[in-house]
């Protein structure tokens, strides 16, 4: 039987790691004086708001509000129960955490019918993969496999597989009784008009696709033989585990090789994907499809600065790096490069060609800025032996330039060209300035202002922090002194009548009493597995970063005291009067509704002038 993991247990495994060792894992983190920053994994931003403090061992977000700690933090971003996360740090730290321990508490039925999904998937993957490797049935689809250079090891590695016949996969679960309401919702099957479900997958090499934690939440099926009535690939429909604009192909085994080379490789499709880590290229991903969406993009930022794009060397595929270099440089900052593979080859074919070290030394040297991937597409368009499309071909050479920051790789491609065509570099320098006053006039045209004017600044996204009034800043920061300063805490002790105006400090300092009863000092990363209460954790976070005045702490704290038992007795007269407007109105008594409303309006003038 399942038991509850001990205290002293929870704050070994706490204690063993580093937030921001964990958090690293998911977030690019920069040093800014004393703490750690990054975008926010809880939502979208474009500045870093998100602060590790790795003195205290919390995270806390100013614009989201979430805080925490170390378990909080894997809670809060990989959905899990509080056991699951403790259990989670353990294997980060290399502590054993015997099995007796419940892995699990109760979950909503939401987050249940997820789990059941994901188990339903990793089940599914496990028997395509038993079908490839071990059956009959299998060998076609691994001899084609083994053609294109895949080891057995890399094909459980990445659980290819293999999906037979119609109903291989419905008889499977049938023979478990798994409920036919979740495998509809599955997306695993197709259901005819009769209401029977057959297998959405046959006759196709089965790619798992998995989430960020490495489970397995969409499969993409290639046909073996092709008819020609049948798609080249399907793919799982979007399922509440599965929406392909928030996955990466490979995320999950990537993620750390992109943190220590600190790039990450995109690739046009799942076979690059799989070549280039049988070559040992192991921070490689995939979209799944050619477009970009603002998710994507934000996972990759989080993780790490810079992008390196290796698309097929075919014209397909040199104009999908061309999209995707626009769509990148308009919607991310993320540092862009690209890798070209010789001979119009794909990164599959070119492994399989000239091997694989080959590759890998391409892979690591041979990167182009997007500007001299640029200027090499655009003479695609022109007849460079043609001196009209050269002066053309100079002038749209001249625009990519010119949207260049620095002035530095601007010289550097000007005198390129001047020596590729034979023409002064003055002459380039002179014309650049002219494309660079054409652009100035025609933004200034679009935003409605003159040359000259100053133009709209974008503003960036911020949650907008609730101003707080004397009484609620006194209370938050004389809660954070007498948290950290045991004379503080013998002080409000001293004064029996003394409580909070908010009862989300009372109950922090409520809480905070029966903590101090089994610890001799205040940890706050400890102090959160024992409030357990998502909101409570959130302001301690909040609390525990402000600055706070060491010099004059028994003057600050006097005021502060003094601030918040002067306005309690008008704030309990305010909610007792609210709490006896509700009851008048429930019955109907207008009179009285209105000489309360007096009374409040007096009391809320007491409370304004104090």
């Amino acid at each position: 039987m399942a038991r509850t993991i001990p205290e002293d247990l929870i704050d070994q495994i706490r204690t063993s790691v580093n937030i921001v060792d964990v958090i690293s894992q998911y977030v690019q983190l920069k040093k800014q004086g004393k703490n750690f920053f990054g975008l926010c994994p809880f939502h979208e931003e474009k500045t870093a708001s998100f602060s590790v403090s790795e003195s205290k061992q919390i995270f806390h977000c100013f614009s989201c509000g979430r805080g925490g700690n170390v378990f909080k933090f894997l809670m809060e971003l990989n959905h899990l129960e509080f056991p699951a996360a403790v259990r989670q740090v353990a294997d980060f730290a290399n502590i054993e955490l015997p099995e007796v321990y419940s892995e699990t508490t109760a979950a909503s039925p939401a987050s249940s019918e997820q789990s059941q999904l994901i188990s339903l998937y990793d089940q599914a993957a496990k028997l395509y993969t038993h079908v490839l490797l071990n059956t009959e049935m299998g060998q076609p689809a691994l001899d084609y496999l083994h053609k294109r250079g895949l080891t057995d090891d890399i094909i459980n590695k990445f659980q290819l597989g293999f999906a037979p016949g119609e109903q291989l996969l419905k008889e499977f679960f049938d023979e478990k009784k798994v409920d036919y309401q979740l495998l509809r919702r599955s997306g695993l099957f197709i259901e005819d008009q009769q209401g029977k479900l057959r297998d959405r997958f046959f006759g196709r090499v089965m790619y798992a696709i998995k989430n960020p934690q490495g489970h397995v939440i969409a499969f993409s099926g290639r046909v073996l033989n092709k008819a020609d009535s049948q798609a080249k690939y399907i793919n799982s429909p979007e399922t509440k585990i599965f929406n392909k604009g928030n996955v990466l192909y490979n995320f999950d085994l990537a993620r750390s090789a992109i943190r220590q080379e600190k790039r990450a490789i995109l690739f046009e499709g799942f076979m690059d994907v799989i070549a280039a880590y049988q070559s040992g290229v192991m921070n490689g991903i995939a979209s799944m499809g050619t477009s970009f969406t603002n998710e994507q993009i934000y996972l990759l930022q989080r993780t790490t600065a810079q992008l390196d794009i290796c698309y097929d060397g075919d014209d397909p595929g040199q104009a999908a790096i061309n999209r995707a270099l626009d769509a990148f440089s308009a919607n991310s900052r993320l540092q862009l490069s690209v890798i070209e593979v010789p001979n119009k080859l794909d990164p599959d074919e070119y492994v399989r060609q000239y091997g694989e070290k080959q590759f890998s030394e391409i892979v690591h040297s041979a990167r182009l800025t997007p500007t001299a991937f640029k200027l090499d597409y655009l003479k695609r368009d022109f007849n460079l032996s043609n001196e009209a499309d050269q002066l053309s071909y100079l002038e749209g050479a001249l625009k990519e330039i010119s949207k260049l920051t620095s002035s530095v790789e601007q010289d550097l491609y000007l005198n390129q060209l001047a020596k590729e065509f034979g023409v002064q570099v003055q002459d380039l320098r002179q014309q650049l300035r002219q494309v660079h006053s054409q652009q100035a006039i025609a933004v200034h045209k679009d935003q409605g202002t003159q040359p000259g004017q100053a133009t709209p600044q974008v503003q960036e996204y911020h949650r907008q922090k609730v101003k707080l009034d004397k009484v609620e800043l006194a209370e938050q920061r004389l809660l954070n002194y007498l948290l950290y300063d045991h004379n503080v805490w013998l002080k409000l002790a001293g004064l029996p009548d003394f409580h909070f105006v908010h009862e989300t400090y009372q109950t922090i300092y409520m809480l905070a009493s029966g903590y101090f009863e089994n610890h001799q000092t205040y940890d706050s990363a400890a102090f959160m597995d024992f409030v357990h209460d998502t909101k409570l954790q959130n302001i301690i976070a909040e609390l525990d970063l402000q600055d706070l005045d060491d010099e004059n702490i028994d003057q600050s704290v006097n005021d502060y005291i003094k601030v918040i038992t002067a306005e309690a007795p008008l704030s309990q007269q305010i909610a007792a009067k609210n709490k006896s407007l509700d009851e008048a109105k429930k019955m109907g008594n207008t009179e009285l509704q209105q000489k309360l409303a007096v009374e409040l309006v007096e009391l809320y003038r007491q409370r304004q002038g104090a």
